[in-house]
């Protein structure tokens, strides 16, 4: 079922406010356990914490979805997001210039910013969260992918994930973060099957404020 997240609060009632929890609840489990069992964990207490945090994480992230004013529509039976996907990736409308003049004057510690991610074949946006800035050097530190340069350039030597061949900061637009909350993928031949946002992407989006694309 697809739902306007902006007028979620007003339209539904308790019962319905709580059968939607309920289901976007199942589905974030059914999303997050499968994707535990495919992850190499030799470190049994590692794999504890995160299934002890599960629940904690998923009734916040069921909760965010439910309560976030956001464009876009929730598809509660999927906890996904949903919009109209362009034909091509907006990333190829990249201006270097512009993104470091942004990042200059908006970037702070623990905000969410889109990642331009070139796969084998297929291209994405991705949200990560920053974690270091250097201002002297003009660059970030993502939490999963990296530095960049507040240009957009990728500095890292080689990316962390091998079916990564390329990455790229981008600069904050509606465009650029519907695609990247969306799951919106693309390959060679044009618009491709949404992928799915893990846990921690879909908390992140909830950072978002979509009047500033801060």
């Amino acid at each position: 079922m697809l739902i306007p997240s902006s007028k979620q609060v007003d339209i539904f009632s308790d019962d319905q406010r709580q059968l939607h929890f309920a289901e976007l609840c199942n589905a974030l489990y059914e999303r997050e356990l499968s994707s535990l069992s495919q992850q190499k964990i030799n470190n049994i207490t590692l794999l504890q914490r995160k299934l002890g945090g599960l629940k904690h994480h998923v009734k916040r992230a069921a909760d965010g979805l439910l309560e976030k004013e956001s464009p876009l529509q929730l598809d509660v039976h999927n906890a996904s997001w949903q919009a109209k996907q362009a034909a091509k990736c907006m990333a190829n409308k990249f201006d270097a210039d512009k993104t470091e003049q942004w990042f200059f004057d908006h970037i702070q510690i623990g905000r969410c910013i889109p990642i331009h991610v070139d796969t084998l074949g297929a291209e994405h946006i991705e949200l990560d969260s920053v974690d270091r800035i250097d201002f002297d050097q003009a660059k970030l530190h993502a939490n999963k992918f990296g530095w960049f340069a507040f240009n957009g350039e990728f500095l890292e030597e080689s990316p962390r994930q091998i079916e990564v061949l390329d990455a790229k900061l981008l600069k904050p637009t509606k465009a650029v973060l519907t695609a990247a909350c969306c799951g919106h993928h693309w390959n060679h031949k044009g618009k491709s099957q949404p992928r799915a946002l893990s846990l921690r992407e879909l908390m992140l989006s909830l950072s978002i404020n979509w009047k500033t694309f801060k």
